[in-house]
């Protein structure tokens, strides 16, 4: 061999080869039937194209095609071969930018007469004849010269911009299908054939190239690729069902909010949307008694506090400043509308002075808080520029910084449960490349927070974790909790964050045992996050079919005839002697109109009284989504209800 280097594969073995080995030999010396499946290689995690040499010896891979990691390879390749296929069918068309997202890819495309949704069609049929060619994708590196000579030849400015912006000394990689190529980082598949049939473009949309709006408008067309049939098609009946639990369609169905012009990206709460963000509140107000102190810090602070904190500095662009609207006033200054509550806590932790006796101090807050969010990515209660966080901040000592982690991951798994989310994933994300503090501090910080996870891990085999590198907060590391919803959807939202940073900068400290200052660490913690997010998640999670200690409207009892109007408002009166949210409904309408009307309503029990149930005693029970109907007698309705209506944490505190 000219020049060995060691290969290390993944069952541990190693073995020497020629440098210049190539991912495609290196797996046909393995074998013939891996070499016909593999559609790239892993070097120490970093995918590369099977053509390029290894050249430096490592962790190898050959990567498959059923291998999780190639889905984002056969959605790039996808995108790539969309691009050809909107040149072939509509010459002239330039191509931009084209990157791989969730669930699947997008393009953006220059062309003086838009794409509609009935040019999808087409493009489709033309991608599969181009997936059918299964011409290999080659690489080639060009001069920064030749590639803006070729693109520019080809009408392509869009492409010459972008090879402007490259970094000199980077290289230019050229990608091409058969005749067709694009500039790339890559890597790609081997050939087109590779990213099979499990594709479906998905809409169009106008797009700002480079997402400035001073710049031309390009039209995006979205698509989305998957491994198999069978993946695209339970991808696509997620998507139908999301659709019918779009929590803004069923916000209106029943009636708990809405949004408009004047007030983009701020909620419109309706008395039963405000009763349920309040029962929201409420439960987890319950859930930090005796342990939290609930404080409130100020919704308007000066800009110096927020340069102190490093907010002004960091994350100016998405604050919202604040001036007194007359210009001669004397104590002119400038606010900002608090995006978060972290330096009012700090600022009340700091006031009076604090023994390491006192420690911990666990300070919580249902703070509104504001924050800039473009307009287009606002999205009904999931985006917000103005939401309420439940948001707690710990004072601790490094000693008390595992037991404090563990009591937080304890409420947040308890808290899910209690709404029914049992599959969840907790993730250390460690030091991002841009961080305060010193690599001794983040060592240990990450050392206590590893060490936790593992005890979560054991705690229950239903909780996932894992690692996600260079994602912590710049000021420490965090845990990050994902639910898993009824669909199948994930959705991040509680978090823990460690931070040795903002009590330096704010200089709090408490009194040590040896009487000198010392300063405290800080610990972040959100269950729900912004609580009108979470209800956003719970409203599409349970279809609005929500568990009856939760629904803002809980009991409706509905006459069938005007005989039966006393004896529905004695049953109302019972139903809410005993704490629950009913209304009657005694209009001269047919009952099957009215249990239509309160069942697209999502109101979960519905009683009907007649003139029979009045006589008797008795009502008619009838449960949405259900066509079944149960006779009770009312004390045992009324109690069965209570009982069922009693939320889970005052349940367990009673048993």
């Amino acid at each position: 061999m000219a020049h060995a280097i060691p290969l290390v594969f993944p069952d541990g073995s190693s073995r020497e080869y020629d440098a210049a080995i190539t991912g495609a030999e290196l797996a046909e010396s393995i074998s013939r039937s891996l070499a016909k499946k593999a559609v790239a290689y892993a070097l120490d995690g970093a995918l590369r194209d099977l053509a390029d040499p290894v050249g430096q010896g490592g962790r190898i891979e050959i990567v498959t095609r059923d291998d999780p990691r190639a889905l984002e390879l056969i959605r790039h390749d996808a995108a790539h071969v969309m691009a050809e296929a909107v040149q072939e069918l509509y010459p002239g068309t330039q191509v931009t930018i084209g990157p791989v997202i969730e669930n699947g890819f997008y393009y953006d495309f220059a062309r003086n007469e838009p794409f509609t949704p009935d040019d999808l069609p087409a493009i489709e049929k033309k991608m599969r004849e181009i997936i059918a060619r299964n011409e290999p994708f080659t690489k080639e590196v060009w001069s920064r010269e030749k590639a803006k000579e070729v693109f520019r030849d080809k009408g392509e400015m869009y492409k010459v911009e972008l090879i402007d912006a490259i970094p000199e000394g980077e290289d230019l990689k050229i990608y091409a299908q058969g005749a067709w190529f694009d500039l790339c980082r890559g890597p790609h598949m081997a050939s087109t054939g590779q990213i099979g049939n499990a594709f479906k473009l998905m809409k169009v949309a106008g797009a700002y190239w480079r997402g400035d709006s001073d710049n031309a408008m390009l039209t995006r067309i979205y698509g989305t690729a998957w491994a198999t049939q069978e993946q695209l098609d339970q991808y696509l009946t997620m998507l139908e069902e999301a659709e019918k639990r779009d929590h803004r369609r069923l916000g209106r169905e029943m009636d708990l909010f809405h949004f408009q012009e004047e007030g983009p990206g701020v909620v419109f709460w309706h008395s039963k949307g405000w009763r349920m963000f309040q029962n929201l509140v409420s439960y987890m107000r319950r859930r930090l008694d005796g342990t939290y102190e609930e404080v409130n810090a100020p919704q308007v602070l000066d800009h110096s506090l927020w340069q102190t904190s490093g907010h002004w500095g960091w994350y100016k662009e998405n604050m919202f400043k604040v001036e007194c609207a007359d210009e001669e006033a004397e104590d002119k200054r400038v606010f900002a509308l608090k995006p978060m509550n972290c330096p009012g806590h700090v600022q009340i932790f700091k006031h009076g002075l604090k023994s390491y006796r006192d420690l911990p101090i666990r300070l919580a807050e249902f703070g509104t808080v504001h924050r800039y969010e473009p307009s287009g990515a606002l999205h009904g209660l999931m985006r917000v520029r103005g939401f309420t966080q439940d948001d707690a901040h710990i004072f601790c000592t490094e000693e008390q910084l595992a037991e404090e982690c563990l009591k937080i991951n304890d409420l947040i798994l308890s808290a899910y449960a209690d709404f029914g989310f049992e599959e969840i994933r907790v993730f250390l994300s460690t030091r991002p490349e841009k961080r305060v503090g010193s690599d001794a501090l983040w060592d240990h910080a990450e050392e206590i927070m590893t060490g936790v996870l593992e005890k979560i891990q054991r705690s229950d085999n239903r909780i996932t974790t894992g690692i996600n590198p260079g994602d912590g907060a710049f000021y420490g590391p965090k845990f990050d909790y994902y639910l898993k919803d009824a669909i199948g959807r994930e959705w991040q939202c509680g978090t823990t964050q460690l931070d040795f940073n903002l009590p330096e900068r704010f200089g709090a400290f408490y009194i040590d045992s040896d009487s000198e200052k010392k300063q405290p660490v800080m610990i972040h913690r959100a269950i729900c996050g912004s609580m009108e997010r979470f209800l956003g998640i719970l409203i599409e999670n349970f279809a609005g079919h929500f568990p009856l200690w939760f629904a803002p409207l809980q009991v409706v009892v509905a006459t069938i005839t005007s005989d039966a109007d006393d004896y529905a408002q004695q049953v109302a009166r019972r139903l809410k002697g005993v704490g629950l949210v009913v209304e009657t409904d005694l209009r001269n309408e047919k009952i099957n109109y009215k249990v239509r009307e309160h069942s697209l309503a999502k109101v979960p029990v519905i009683l009907v009284c007649g003139k029979r149930e009045a006589e008797e005693g008795t009502v008619n029970v009838r449960r949405l989504g259900s066509r079944d109907q149960t006779s009770l007698p009312l004390g045992e309705a009324v109690a069965s209800l209570a009982e069922e209506a009693t939320p889970p944490d005052i349940r367990r505190a009673k048993s």
